[in-house]
């Protein structure tokens, strides 16, 4: 009996603290957050955070969510949608971005994309914790970059499927700049890593996204920042090396849903262009590398949508929503099968093949 009791004692001594560790989330509405101590790196500690809302309908399906450059989970609108639809919802603000940024860390400070595998793998365990045995991971832009190379080189046997929000598979620069200057500035990288690289100063695409600005959202500019942020050779050479990896040699076993807008926002386009475009990335060469990303790719293209698709108008997004789900139905009941791989138009409340 004494034996019983001990035993009882010290695993209620090793639950307790974990269950301790999360705590309400600044988003609210039931949206909780931990962190997550990760291994020292060279600019000193580093933590990842966990943000996560249970679903009512319980069950054992799950997404996680991997923001992008000068960005942080905010998008509280798709985490609601999903965990309405019956999927547990969880986000990972990467090292050094929102939530998990540390007094004097540089923020978004990366040498190698492999650093982040980490923070996904963290998260991973969590949901598989919690129960979670089938899971949808999407990556928006550089988090999309990141999750491609993730599901390219670690998959976990949980991870049923990969959605693309925009991903970052390609530099959107001259072709001097691509050809000649990038690569030059990657070799630099690997000796000079904290060498700053301005990328100029314009806020068109967080104006098209702010309340204030006309747009429809509101986030913490000092997480997301209304200006994006000057990088460093080393930012420079790890997205480059994990391109050449996605573009050179990718073989994503898992379906994979790649998403675009279906224009890029050129400089010198009128504010109405920005507000219906993506204005970060050239979208051909989305969809060049995207689609040789695996055997199963489905593309679609998205009209009037932003960078961030799921921030685009809400008829864009609506149909977008109602698209994403009938995809992951068909291919979370059907794992293996082959995806459609054609493309197909989506936005103003319709579908259209193309």
């Amino acid at each position: 009996m004494k034996k019983t009791v001990l035993l009882l004692m010290l695993v209620a001594v090793a639950v307790i603290p974990a269950v301790a560790q999360w705590m309400p989330d600044r988003l609210g509405d039931g949206y909780e957050m931990r962190y997550v101590e990760q291994p020292d790196d060279y600019s000193g500690k580093v933590r990842s955070t966990i943000v996560r809302k249970r679903s009512a309908c319980g069950g054992h399906r799950g997404v996680l969510y991997v923001h992008g450059f000068n960005d942080y989970f905010f998008q509280k609108e798709m985490g609601d949608r999903f965990v309405d639809s019956c999927y547990n919802f969880y986000a990972v603000d990467l090292r050094k971005y929102g939530r998990s940024l540390m007094e004097g860390q540089k923020a978004f400070q990366v040498r190698d994309m492999h650093e982040y595998f980490a923070d996904i793998d963290s998260a991973v365990m969590c949901m598989k914790r919690d129960g979670i045995d089938e899971i949808v991971l999407i990556g928006h832009s550089t988090g999309g970059l990141t999750t491609s190379l993730y599901m390219n080189e670690n998959p976990p046997a949980e991870i049923k499927v990969l959605v693309l929000n925009s991903p970052f598979l390609d530099w959107n620069q001259s072709k001097f700049q691509e050809r000649i200057l990038i690569p030059a500035v990657d070799c630099i990288g690997g000796v000079l890593p904290g060498i700053a690289i301005s990328q100029g100063d314009s806020r068109a695409y967080s104006e098209s996204l702010l309340k204030e600005y006309g747009g429809e959202w509101e986030f913490d500019t000092s997480l997301k920042l209304e200006v994006s942020p000057d990088v460093d050779t080393g930012w420079i050479r790890a997205i480059d090396m994990a391109q050449a990896i996605i573009q050179n040699d990718p073989f994503i076993k898992v379906p994979v849903l790649l998403m675009h807008s279906d224009r890029t926002a050129k400089a010198g386009d009128p504010r109405e262009v920005y507000s219906s475009s993506d204005a970060v990335l050239d979208v051909e060469d989305i969809s060049r590398y995207g689609k040789r990303l695996g055997p199963l790719v489905t593309e679609i293209t998205v009209k009037g949508g932003l960078h961030d698709l799921v921030l685009s108008k809400p008829e864009v997004r609506n149909a977008l929503y109602d698209y994403m789900f009938g995809w992951l139905d068909a291919n979370l009941y059907q794992c293996g099968q082959p995806g459609r791989g054609r493309e197909e138009a989506v936005g103003r409340g319709s579908r259209v093949s193309s």
